[in-house]
Parts: C-alpha cells; structure tokens; sequence
C-alpha cells in the first residue's frame, strides 16, 4: 500500500519516548491511514483486524518500513472474549519488549449496512450497528482505560497509570441523521460522542485524555460494504468544498490528537468534513 508523506508537520518521537497505539479495524482505510501515518510520527502500532489478514500484514509492513514495530492481532471487537485476549496480548508483547508500552488507542473498527428507511430495518441489523460501533469502542477503551489510568479502588492501594490519549470515530452521520439511509448508523455514532464526553471527563485527573473524530464523506472502500462504491463521488456536489475526503485527510486528525501537541485537548468531537 502506499504510505502517507513524512514531509507532514509534527516531530517523530525521540526513541526513549517511544510508544504504541492500538488501532481497531486498521487493516483499510481510515484505520491504515493512521497506523502507517502514526508510525511516521514514532508510534509503535498494534495492527487490530477483523477478517483480512493479508491486508492488515501489508499495513504493519509499511509501519515496519517507517522504522517502527508492528502487531498484528485478530479480534473481533464486538466479542468480549476476543477483546480481552488481544489486550493480554499487548500486555504480553509489551512486557517482552517486542512493542513499546501502550499509551494510545484508536477506535475506528466500524460498520455500516445497506441503505434503509428504519421501518424495514430488523433488529439483528440494529444489534450488529450497536455491537460494533458502540460496544466494541466501549469495551476498548473500558481496557485502555485498566492500563493507562489511576488503578485500585481504596485511595491506600491506588497507583497512578502513565497515561495516554483515546481517539474515537465518530461521523457527522451524528449531526446530520442520514435519513432514508443509515439512521441507525447515525444513532450509533451519536453514542459514540455522548461515550467521549463523558468518559473524557472522567478519567481526565488521571492523565487520559478522550477525543473523536467526526468524518464527512470520505472515499473509503467502507461504501462498498454498503452496496454504494460511487457514494463517495456521489455526494460530492454536496459538500461546500465539492470534494470527497481523503483517509489521510482523516488520519491526520487522529495522530494530532494521539500526539502532545493536543496535550490540552480532551472532550473534543472534531469534525473533518469539508464544511458540510
């Protein structure tokens, strides 16, 4: 796959600064974006993927080829069983020092189904929409938050966590209610900001902070999943910048506020959305 430029702003981190992100879904699209772009930046990254493993063996690659370590792990993250073993994996990985200790986690494994109005929408369609996006992002964070957080429930045994930074993925879908299409998609993503304020607020004192990404059309294969490869070209015309977004576009949004330069930035719902 190609790699986003290293000529964008922002400093690789110095080697005793190192560290790793966690990024759901990140075999495609907004997910390699990122995990390539932020090994360009001195992450390290954890490769998280659902189904394709060739895909995502190829974006752990380019972050190897960015002078970074990459782990490629299997999960699916609406399956709690499956969450938690990839969580003991990075823990295991990191204590054998083949990655760098966690200290950030991307949301972005999502779903989207085929266009439909809610009164022909199913209930299985509804609980995959919510398990995905909504639960799976709740269950790793809840996780991120274990490692990175103040841990112990007596203020005589807590011990302060190191830290870190939380980027969900939203969509303007939040904003705007996709009507006649997604609403359901919508809802789930309105979750996802409400999940971000409010987990933002409450781990703040310790050191996390907790922020989302909100893109607009962006030109990803994830149309295609939804029956609607040309949805991106599409609807265009309808953005005020007559363009659809690029990943990378997304991408760069994510690795700012994973990085210290956001280091006063928590309970943000930024969008990306060429004004629409």
């Amino acid at each position: 796959m190609n790699m986003p430029s290293s000529s964008s702003s922002g400093a690789v981190n110095p080697p005793h600064a190192a560290r790793t992100v966690l990024i759901t879904g990140a075999s495609r699209g907004i997910g390699a974006a990122t995990a390539v772009l932020a090994a360009q930046r001195g992450w390290d990254v954890v490769v998280n993927f659902a189904r394709d493993e060739s895909a995502a063996q190829a974006v752990a690659e380019c972050v190897r080829a960015a002078g970074r370590r990459a782990l490629v792990l299997r999960a699916d993250v609406a399956d709690e069983s499956a969450v938690l073993a990839m969580f003991e994996a990075v823990d295991e990985a990191v204590a054998a020092a083949a990655i760098s200790p966690l200290r950030g986690l991307v949301n972005n494994a999502g779903v989207v189904d085929v266009a439909s109005r809610v009164a022909d929408c199913s209930v299985a369609r509804w609980q995959r929409m919510f398990n995905v996006n909504v639960i799976g992002s709740m269950l790793c964070a809840r996780e991120t938050v274990r490692r990175l957080g103040t841990r112990g429930s007596d203020s005589a045994d807590r011990v302060a966590g190191p830290g870190g930074s939380i980027v969900n993925l939203s969509s303007a879908a939040a904003r705007l209610g996709s009507p006649g299409q997604y609403v359901d998609y919508a809802a789930a993503k309105g979750a996802i900001d409400v999940f971000t304020l409010g987990l933002a607020r409450e781990v703040a004192a310790e050191g996390i902070r907790v922020n989302a990404v909100r893109p607009g059309i962006i030109d990803t294969d994830i149309h295609a999943s939804g029956g609607q490869p040309e949805r991106a070209a599409q609807l265009a015309p309808q953005v005020p910048m007559q363009r659809a977004g690029t990943a990378l576009e997304v991408a760069q949004a994510i690795v700012w506020l994973l990085s210290e330069e956001a280091s006063y930035t928590t309970g943000s719902l930024i969008d990306v959305t060429g004004g629409r």
